[in-house]
């Protein structure tokens, strides 16, 4: 099929490429020149694991190509709209700014029968609004909300096979036209046994936000318990592992740290309260702002737990922060805890070098005022407590006994806690869990 993706940021990018691997016939479409030059030359502008390989891939099949006009958006019959939603400046609520942009600019080029797929994550009542826009100009062109689920650091085999496919289109019918023409566009996973569920607009809307909001209440709920562990001296990761043992609540998303960050949680959960508010339905989601106020409330927590690991004090205090993305195997530095933390620290009067396997360019542009260095042999020297706060797998694979030989003070604050804490001791450091004793 010839297929249309606008907007070639994170989400947009990775499902061009992973359209043309399935098969298809891809133009991505974006107005900035330097993201789709560096694209052209299958370089994608943020880190992502496998996606610079793909690209290369697809692009010699001559399946994948990248331009700023608009108007080659009209060879296609499926366009896909992959802008960002990112949360207003001021304001809990979305900023539709670039998701109605790109439909304005896509309705002159869409004929009978195209399909218009929006995948962005947005306000509900978005996919109604944008329907009547859409039919007004095209009347046998259909909408369809089919939104993403993908996992920085995982968005390649998120797209190739994905847990899920939800359709939202106007009826909510399995006969709704726009059905068969996506199931075409997905047949390789959906042959592969991808479920998938067709709903109406306002249901396909609320699918992600829903799952974002569930996600984060899980990992605030254990953050809290961590607090109560730590009051109570009972360990967290004990508990988490008992009561993950109830399949009605499973384990995953309960591992106490430094809280979520990132482009898609915070600002997906606020969004999701402002549009309730909208709605008349505000006191349906009052349970998120507590959730958000415990995320928040984690990164002062590890700033006091630093301050209490150095004796008391942060004043001239050399502390090393081990990470600056949000998650491992991202360069993603949008609201991260990691750098956060750092920033707080360096406000209280310590001595601040962040290091990251890819994320430093970007803290850079966040954080200019804090120290950066990309070994990290060299970030750890004569340091008085390390804090390790993205898991990054080279950060779990330390060495005690020879970083011990590097640090000023063997103190470490493990804020994932992932490290194995008798192993740390045992080599001389004082180790610190969130949540432990």
């Amino acid at each position: 099929m010839r297929i249309s993706v606008i907007g070639c940021g994170y989400l947009g990018a990775v499902h061009a490429a992973c359209m043309a691997k399935l098969g298809h016939q891809v133009i991505g479409i974006d107005v900035d020149e330097a993201k789709i030059a560096a694209l052209s030359n299958s370089k994608a502008p943020f880190y992502e694991p496998g996606l610079d390989e793909l690209l290369e891939e697809v692009q010699a099949s001559g399946r994948l190509s990248f331009t700023t006009d608009m108007a080659e958006a009209a060879a296609s019959s499926v366009h896909f709209i992959c802008v960002g939603t990112p949360q207003k400046k001021g304001e809990n609520g979305a900023d539709m700014t670039f998701v109605d942009a790109a439909a304005s600019d896509l309705l002159e080029h869409l004929g009978p029968g195209d399909l218009v797929v929006g995948k962005s994550t947005v306000p509900v009542g978005t996919a109604s609004r944008l329907s009547d826009v859409i039919r007004a100009q095209e009347p046998d062109a259909h909408l369809v909300w089919n939104p993403e689920f993908l996992r920085e650091g995982h968005a390649v085999a998120d797209t190739l096979s994905p847990d899920r496919f939800v359709y939202g289109v106007s009826d909510g019918s399995e006969d709704h036209p726009a059905v068969s023409v996506l199931d075409e566009v997905y047949s390789a996973p959906l042959a592969g046994g991808t479920p998938r569920l067709v709903t109406d607009h306002p249901t396909a809307e609320l699918v992600k936000t829903a799952a974002n909001s569930f996600l984060a209440t899980k990992i605030s709920f254990i953050n809290a318990m961590a607090e109560l562990c730590e009051a109570a001296g009972a360990d967290v990761t004990q508990l988490a592992d008992a009561i993950g043992m109830d399949d009605r609540i499973g384990r995953k998303f309960l591992n106490a740290g430094i809280g979520f960050g990132g482009g898609c949680l915070p600002k997906d959960i606020r969004a999701f309260m402002a549009r309730a508010g909208e709605l008349g339905a505000d006191q349906a989601l009052t349970f998120l702002r507590e959730v958000d106020s415990i995320n928040m409330r984690r990164r002062t927590r590890v700033v006091e737990l630093t301050r209490e690991l150095c004796g008391g004090t942060l004043l001239g205090k050399r502390i090393t922060v081990l990470g600056a993305a949000f998650k491992p195997e991202s360069d993603d530095v949008r609201d991260s805890p990691a750098l956060s933390i750092a920033a707080q620290l360096q406000l209280q009067g310590a001595v601040v070098t962040v290091t990251d396997p890819k994320a430093l360019a970007n803290a850079a542009k966040r954080f200019p005022e804090l120290h950066y260095e990309p070994e990290t042999h060299v970030s750890v020297e004569k340091a008085d407590a390390l804090l390790l706060l993205t898991e990054w797998q080279e950060y779990q694979n330390l060495d005690p006994y020879e970083l011990g030989r590097r640090v000023e003070s063997p103190r470490i604050l493990d804020g994932r806690n992932v490290l194995d804490s008798e192993k740390w001791r045992a080599a001389g450091w004082t180790y610190r869990g969130l949540g432990r004793p």
